[in-house]
C-alpha cells in the first residue's frame, strides 16, 4: 500500500449512545395521547353499549317503563321455551348455510374469470361491485318486483317459455331461498374484490415454475398453486360473509316481514326487533341480542381456528 494512502487519516469514530443504538424510547404519555381518542371511541361506541345490553338482559324492562326489576336468568330461560325464537334461529342458520358457500364460490369464480382477462377488467370489476354500493333496502324493493309471482319479469319469462311461475316470496318453502338469492347477489361482488386482491399478490414466478414442472392444465395450477396461496384471503372472506349473513334484517323487513306464513321467514335479528320495538319487551330483546352476539363470536372463533390450520401464509 502506498505510504501517502496509508498515512491518510480515516474518519474519526462517532460515539453512539445506548439510546440511539437501541432506538429512541417514546415517552408513555405520547403513546397514550395518540391511542387515547381511539380507545375512548371504542369504549363509548362498542364496549359500553354491549355492557348495557348484557345488563338489560337480566331485567324485565319494558320500553317506556319507569321501573326496572332484576329478574336474573329468567329471560334466557323463557327463550328456551319460546317457539318463535327457535324458529327464527333455525331460519337464520338455514339462510347462512345457503348464502355463505354460494357467495364465496361465486366471488372466487368471478375473480378468477375477471383476473384472466386482458381487456375490460376494470369495467367488469365495476359492474359486479355496484351491488355493494347500492342501498340494500332499495335493492330489496327492486328484487321484490323482479321476482314477483304475477308481474315480475322473471316469472313472465318463465311463462313465455311454457314453464310454471315461481313465487318466491309467497311460498313458505321458497321464501328463504329468495331472500338468500338477494344477499348472494350483493355479497358476491364484495368477495370478488377481495379475491382479486389476493390473486394479484401471487407471484407469476410460481406459475412459471409449475409450467416447468409439467403442470400445463389450468385446473391443476389452480388447485396446486392458486387455491393454497389464497388461503388467508379465503379465510377472511368466509368469516366476513358468515357475519354478514347472520346480520340479515333489511330484506326481511322490507319484503316479507316474517311471512308469507307466520314465521316462515323470521330471522333472529327481525324477531329481536319485533320483541323490542313492537311488543316493547326490551329485556327479552336484549337477551336475544346477547345470544346473537355469542353465536357470531363462536362461529368466528371456530372458523378462524379450523381454517387457520389449513392456511399457507
Amino acid at each position: 500500500m502506498p505510504a501517502d494512502i496509508a498515512a491518510f487519516p480515516g474518519p474519526a469514530p462517532v460515539a453512539v449512545s445506548p439510546r440511539r443504538r437501541h432506538g429512541a424510547q417514546i415517552p408513555g404519555w405520547v403513546s397514550w395521547s395518540l391511542a387515547g381518542p381511539s380507545v375512548v371511541l371504542l369504549v363509548l361506541l362498542m364496549l359500553l353499549p354491549i355492557a348495557a345490553i348484557v345488563l338489560l338482559s337480566f331485567t324485565d324492562y319494558r320500553f317506556g317503563a319507569l321501573e326496572v326489576s332484576f329478574v336474573g336468568l329468567d329471560n334466557y330461560v323463557d327463550l328456551n321455551s319460546d317457539r318463535a325464537f327457535w324458529r327464527a334461529l333455525g331460519n337464520t342458520f338455514t339462510y347462512v348455510a345457503m348464502v355463505v358457500p354460494a357467495s364465496v364460490f361465486l366471488g372466487l369464480l368471478l375473480a378468477v374469470l375477471i383476473n384472466g382477462l386482458t381487456r375490460g377488467r376494470k369495467i367488469y370489476q365495476l359492474i359486479f361491485f355496484l351491488p355493494v354500493t347500492a342501498t340494500l333496502v332499495a335493492m330489496a324493493t327492486v328484487w321484490k318486483y323482479l321476482l314477483h309471482g304475477t308481474i315480475g319479469p322473471f316469472n313472465l319469462l318463465l311463462k313465455s317459455w311454457g314453464l310454471p311461475a315461481i313465487d318466491f316470496f309467497s311460498d313458505p318453502d321458497l321464501v328463504l331461498g329468495g331472500l338468500a338469492l338477494i344477499n348472494i347477489w350483493s355479497l358476491a361482488g364484495f368477495n370478488m374484490v377481495l379475491f382479486i386482491a389476493g390473486l394479484t399478490a401471487i407471484p407469476e414466478e410460481l406459475y412459471d415454475a409449475a409450467s416447468v414442472d409439467g403442470m400445463e392444465n389450468p385446473l391443476d395450477r389452480f388447485f396446486s398453486v392458486t387455491l393454497p396461496l389464497l388461503g388467508p384471503t379465503t379465510m377472511f372472506v368466509i368469516i366476513t360473509s358468515t357475519i354478514t349473513a347472520f346480520k340479515v334484517f333489511d330484506t326481511v323487513a322490507v319484503i316479507t316481514r316474517g311471512g308469507p306464513r307466520r314465521g316462515a321467514s323470521d330471522v333472529l335479528l327481525y324477531t329481536t326487533y319485533l320483541e323490542g320495538f313492537t311488543y316493547f319487551r326490551m329485556g327479552s330483546a336484549a337477551a336475544m341480542t346477547v345470544v346473537f352476539l355469542a353465536i357470531i363470536m363462536i362461529f368466528a372463533f371456530l372458523q378462524a381456528r379450523v381454517l387457520d390450520r389449513k392456511v399457507h401464509y
